[in-house]
């Protein structure tokens, strides 16, 4: 099949959402198909099936850019269109599919509402663009046949799937590599966007209460500054690692610690379980579902003194967390996915299926189909 996936989020940034286009991509062309990624243009040289859109700058959240316009007739002629975000470029896809009378696929990433807050600086404003943007998404995440989500974490009245993103099981695993040998220092660690809604600055505080410990924050994003302004002593944050890097930082750490409230399902968490190593999560979605007795432990949201004593508890314990995960390999999210996409309304390569049955827009009935 020939499928179209329309991003608003692509390199060169890096977030979840990249990450998961970049490894769907991948698996999909492995298993024959042609994927053709349409994303916002930017410092990134693209390939013959990667298709820039011309954008600006984002003023509202830096590191990402806002895409303005293409010709629909610009675009190589798809089967399927698969959309990740309500942005413009996700407009493009939904307007092309609806031009050439094509099936439709969304998976909802992101509850973009949750960072207003940080983008206008008033939690007035945002709760009233919370009011208006949430109905408008819906409406528009409703036209499409399906919609996948990873978790049951949407938060939108509409039918879905949950297909969670996937994790690559082959590439994440522990490594012989340790980059911090010393078996008299223990050291916990995040990897993320650095911005508000992850709440990393609730971690530099509980590393102020656990000065026996390092703490190891990566990454890059609009709280930086204010985040190198304020770590104590024993926090050190490190720029974005390479992907082929990550898997050594996951296997190198003690415990993987994350108080965000901004996940739909939280790869970095599942990545550092594959690799071996325990999450300390606070109890909020997705984590009340990821992160389990065999794989972390969870904390009550802000209280920071439960935080730091869940940080030692699980410390202090043994733990064998990659068989816990196993369920998020990417290679059972492209088998559920292929399925989706044969199993389309007007697909040329229609199948029946056990697994999937179409009962027409927005609503699938299934393994994993749930209901807000």
């Amino acid at each position: 099949m020939k499928i179209g996936f329309f991003t608003d989020s692509y390199f060169p940034e890096i977030d979840g959402v990249t990450y998961t286009i970049d490894l769907w991509r991948e698996e999909l062309e492995r298993r024959g198909h042609e994927v053709y990624v349409v994303y916002p243009d930017g410092d990134y040289e693209p390939d013959e099936r990667e298709i820039p859109v011309r954008s600006m700058p984002n003023p509202f959240y830096s590191g990402y850019r806002i895409p303005l316009t293409k010709r629909a007739s610009a675009l190589p002629d798809l089967d399927v269109v698969h959309c990740h975000g309500p942005a413009p470029v996700g407009l493009l896809g939904r307007y092309y599919a609806w031009k050439h009378d094509l099936p439709t696929v969304y998976t909802h990433h992101t509850p973009i509402e949750e960072y207003f807050h940080q983008s206008v600086k008033s939690k007035a404003i945002a709760g009233l663009l919370k009011k208006f943007y949430v109905p408008t998404e819906t409406a528009f995440l409703r036209s499409f046949d399906v919609v996948t989500a990873s978790t049951n974490r949407i938060d939108r009245n509409v039918n879905h799937v949950q297909l969670p993103v996937g994790i690559d099981m082959d590439f994440f695993q522990s490594t012989a590599t340790d980059w911090y040998p010393d078996p008299e220092q223990t050291v916990v660690g995040y990897s993320g966007r650095l911005s508000m809604e992850k709440n990393v600055e609730e971690i530099l505080r509980v590393a102020a209460e656990l000065p026996e410990y390092e703490f190891v924050v990566v990454g890059e994003g609009p709280r930086r500054e204010h985040l190198e302004a304020e770590a104590p002593d024993n926090v050190t944050l490190r720029d974005f690692l390479p992907r082929e890097e990550l898997p050594v930082f996951y296997s190198s750490i003690d415990a993987f610690v994350t108080a965000s409230r901004g996940d739909t399902l939280g790869l970095s968490t599942l990545e550092a379980n594959a690799c071996g190593t325990p999450v300390v999560a606070a109890d909020v979605p997705p984590f009340d579902e990821t992160i389990e007795p065999a794989n972390g432990m969870r904390f009550e949201y802000g209280d920071r003194e439960e935080m730091a004593a869940t940080i030692e508890d699980c410390l202090a314990a043994d733990w064998e967390t990659r068989a816990a995960v196993e369920q998020y390999s990417v290679e059972q999210t492209l088998v559920h996915l292929e399925q989706l996409y044969e199993n389309a309304p007007g697909s040329q390569t229609t199948t029946a299926s056990d697994d999937v049955q179409w009962q027409g827009k927005g609503q699938v009935s299934g393994a994993g189909d749930e209901q807000d």
